[in-house]
């Protein structure tokens, strides 16, 4: 079958013209001498010969298919619980009601504040948050995470039914929410199914911090108006300037609210520095001032409530000072949501501002808190866990949710154990939804919007922080701060897309820009202190008291630094090229097409200013010349060039995963560049630390791996130089290294010479005069039974080796010394015959 279908491909590729045979690596003419196999596989060890396969495109149709356990997989990973709901225990148990009770304490309040950010009745952010709680965990991998109203989203979806209403003013604010919320959750839920989650790591962290500082300045602007109790009426849903400017302006119009307002925001902020205190003087109870911080803002709603409450139970019809009003009972919002084209035409334009801000914080918070409690999420499941949230939340009202920072906090330090802690919050806020809707009339709006600003105030990323972002990296500091101006002058939206198109541009940009560094050969040793550490683990004096130049050689090895030193090694260290003629160039960023081109110019200028030509004769006149390279000045003779002659180039690919067309065109101009200035000679280019396959035969498509030229005129028989591996046996260096340490901590002092005859490791070792009387030193003898057993040719013939890459691809090496030792055999100053 496999014949036949190859049969089949020539044929078709006959006939369309395609050269199936594009390459030829070493000829069929070739000397088979110079393929190397002869020459290696004759010597002192056995080989076994190794042609390393090339990938295939049905090799990779295969690697991206699913097999059916695969898919089995992927359909029980959407349901993380079932690997832990088994193992279910009343110490989780435990841990899940305090954690839980104690989040259902904290979201009735802010889910009621945050839907007044989204221009909504208060009884939506409930629904908001019961939903979010009870469907999460089904599909989380995070067991800290709680799902909910968010200030950020709930201020971006005031902003949309805002502007939705001002088209469409009789279509209802909830009914706008719900279905931004089906909108966002069927898009967030098909990328995580799709297994997507890997885009959020194209916003890096500064994007993130400034998009968050930013949106909590904007609602802290918006909120301070409405704590005060200013009646002027103005816009706060415009620029954060704007309504910082327009809260001074109408300060004069503030009233009794603001009594309710900033006390209790003083309050918050004095009960959670006292808890700070408190835990900090004491403590062994840290854990009780942990939970009464937790709580203050239950505590703080309850008495400003109670208070409300007092002053205007005569008085419901003109209450002293504005309160929430009705909050009905149950869910009166339950029904299928409305998905009308005109109103999601409204908003279209504001769904991608608004999925970034749906994940962006979530996949942020669970990966911080993963960390922090050693797990690790899955963020294209926890995309699935949003989405499906936010998809079945409208069904009984609720408006677009993710995952809340500070609920998140308060969750992992109340000792949650497993996501069945979001059920127990659900029935916290079902308990609060049906039995505490008269309670919730008397609540001051003023004093709910102290609660925002106080929860949102923890979104500001403070100055240490951003002090350590321009001490690790000045750009992403000055990233920062241009997300910040951005929202603050403009909008949030329009902070999310400079921020995000500001960091990928940066990155572009280097990856664009990225520079390799020449490499030169530096000879290094181990120093422990002023002694030198050998190849065996010991030490021996170092510097000018080691007299013995094998020792000094013996310990030392080879490493290759940048020559310009700009990894920072030390500017006394000589750093030069190991081989006239012979350039190792390492990319830095990869190479593909957005670098290839300022990569490969950097490289060739360099060789050209290091070089000289072969053939100083290659213009016959000066007319012949191109207009980049003139010669000398008239009347002026050449001088002498006492530059080397280009011999090869070496590649590192270390930072190199994947390579593409254009890149790998780019590398063929240059080497044919390059040929034409060594003409009549070719010159060698030799890879090093390839570590992808399909990279190996992008380059040996190209005609890069093995000699490209075995029949020109100036191609010399060339020596290959192979990397090999000992195969682990009873023969290989392991075995051997321990029968030496066997040797030397069991010696036979005693009858030397009966020992050696039965001891199979020395059977084949000649003792070499080694006496066997009993006064001959312990010490002399273990170094000798040592040192004859690594000389012994019979241990030489039967270590057993094997090559570590394809032998029908040479200049692809395992590391940089191979593929220098490869350059240098095969290197030659002389000029050929032309």
């Amino acid at each position: 079958m496999g014949d036949r279908a190859t049969k089949v491909g020539n044929a078709l590729a006959k006939g369309l013209g395609i050269k199936v045979p594009y390459r030829d690596p070493l000829g069929a003419s070739t000397d088979p001498v110079t393929r190397g196999e002869s020459t290696f596989s004759v010597g002192t060890v056995d080989t076994y010969s190794y042609s390393e396969p090339e990938p295939t495109s049905v090799e990779w149709i295969r690697e991206i298919t699913p097999s059916g356990k695969q898919l089995l997989n992927y359909l029980i990973g959407l349901f993380p619980f079932l690997n832990w709901i088994g193992r279910y225990n009343m110490q989780w148990l435990y841990g899940d009601l305090v954690a839980g009770i104690t989040v259902g304490a904290v979201v009735v309040p802010q889910g009621m504040a945050y839907a007044k950010l989204a221009e909504l009745p208060v009884q939506f952010g409930l629904y908001s948050s019961f939903m979010g709680v009870l469907l999460y965990w089904f599909f989380a991998t995070s067991k800290d995470i709680t799902i909910g109203p968010v200030a950020v989203m709930s201020t971006l979806t005031g902003q949309i039914v805002l502007d939705v209403q001002d088209k469409y003013p009789d279509i209802p604010g909830h009914e706008v929410a719900s279905t931004l919320a089906v909108i966002l959750g069927g898009i967030v839920c098909f990328m995580g199914l799709i297994k997507f989650g890997f885009i959020v790591d194209f916003i890096p962290l500064p994007a993130i911090s400034a998009f968050m500082t930013g949106s909590a300045l904007n609602i802290c602007a918006g909120q301070v108006s409405t704590m005060l109790g200013e009646t002027a009426k103005f816009s706060t849903r415009g620029a954060t300037y704007l309504t910082i400017i327009n809260t001074l302006k109408h300060l004069p119009s503030s009233s009794l609210d603001a009594a309710m307002g900033v006390t209790a925001l003083a309050m918050l902020y004095i009960i959670r520095s006292g808890c700070t205190y408190g835990a900090k003087k004491q403590p062994h109870r840290a854990k009780i001032w942990f939970f009464a911080s937790t709580l203050r803002t239950v505590f703080v709603i309850l008495f400003y409530t109670m208070i409300s409450a007092a002053v205007n139970l005569h008085r419901k019809d003109h209450p002293a000072f504005k309160v929430l009003g009705h909050v009905p009972r149950g869910f009166q919002n339950a029904a299928v949501p409305k998905m009308d084209r005109k109103v999601i035409s409204a908003f279209a334009g504001q769904i991608p501002a608004a999925v970034i801000v749906l994940l962006i914080e979530h996949i942020a918070i669970s990966k911080s808190f993963g960390r922090v409690n050693n797990y690790t999420i899955d963020p294209s499941q926890e995309f699935v866990a949003i989405g499906i949230s936010n998809l079945l939340g409208p069904f009984l009202g609720a408006y677009p949710a993710t995952g809340s920072f500070s609920r998140t906090a308060i969750k992992s330090k109340a000792g949650v154990r497993t996501p069945l802690a979001g059920v127990i919050t659900a029935v916290v806020v079902l308990l609060a939804i049906y039995a505490l809707p008269a309670l919730f009339f008397y609540i001051p709006s003023a004093s709910l919007a102290g609660v925002i600003i106080h929860a949102v105030g923890d979104l500001i990323t403070p100055p240490n922080t951003v002090y350590q972002f321009w001490r690790v990296a000045p750009l992403d500091a000055i990233i920062f701060f241009i997300g910040v101006f951005v929202t603050v002058f403009t909008s949030i939206e329009n902070g999310i897309y400079c921020t995000i198109c500001v960091s990928v541009a940066v990155l572009l940009f280097r990856v664009a820009k990225a520079r390799g560094h020449f490499l030169g050969q530096v000879k290094v040793h181990s120093v422990v202190g002023d002694h030198l550490v050998d190849d065996d683990g010991k030490y021996g004096s170092f510097g000018t008291t080691r007299t013995s130049s094998e020792d000094e050689d013996h310990a030392h090895r080879s490493i290759f630094l940048p020559i310009n030193h700009n990894d920072g090694s030390n500017p006394d260290v000589d750093i030069e090229q190991p081989h006239p003629g012979i350039f190792i160039y390492r990319f830095s960023e990869g190479f593909n097409y957005p670098n290839a081109n300022h990569y490969t110019d950097y490289l060739v200028q360099t060789i050209f200013q290091n070089t000289r030509r072969t053939n100083p004769n290659a213009f016959r006149n000066n007319g012949d010349r191109p207009w980049n390279e003139p010669g000398p000045a008239r009347g002026k003779a050449a001088e002498e060039n006492a530059r080397p002659l280009l011999q090869a180039v070496i590649l590192d690919f270390s930072s190199v995963n994947n390579v593409d067309v254009t890149s790998i065109q780019n590398l063929i101009d240059v080497r044919n560049q390059l040929d034409r200035y060594a003409s009549p000679r070719s010159v060698q280019w030799h890879f090093a630390h390839i570590n992808n396959r399909w990279t190996k035969r992008g380059l040996a498509a190209a005609g890069f791996g093995y000699p490209t030229k075995p029949s020109s005129e100036g191609f010399h028989r060339w020596k290959p130089i192979f990397s090999v591996a000992e195969i682990e046996g009873s023969a290989s260096a392991a075995a051997h290294a321990e029968m030496v340490n066997n040797a030397r901590e069991h010696p036979r002092t005693k009858d030397v010479e009966s020992g050696l005859k039965n001891d199979p490791a020395t059977t084949e070792t000649e003792t070499h005069g080694i006496e066997t009387s009993s006064e001959e030193s312990r010490a002399i003898y273990e170094d000798k039974l040592a040192r004859d057993l690594t000389d012994s040719k019979a241990y030489r013939s039967r270590r057993k080796v094997a090559i570590l890459q394809g032998m029908n691809r040479p200049f692809f090496h395992i590391d940089l010394t191979s593929a220098l030792q490869s350059a240098v055999a095969n290197s030659s100053n002389e000029i050929p015959h032309v």
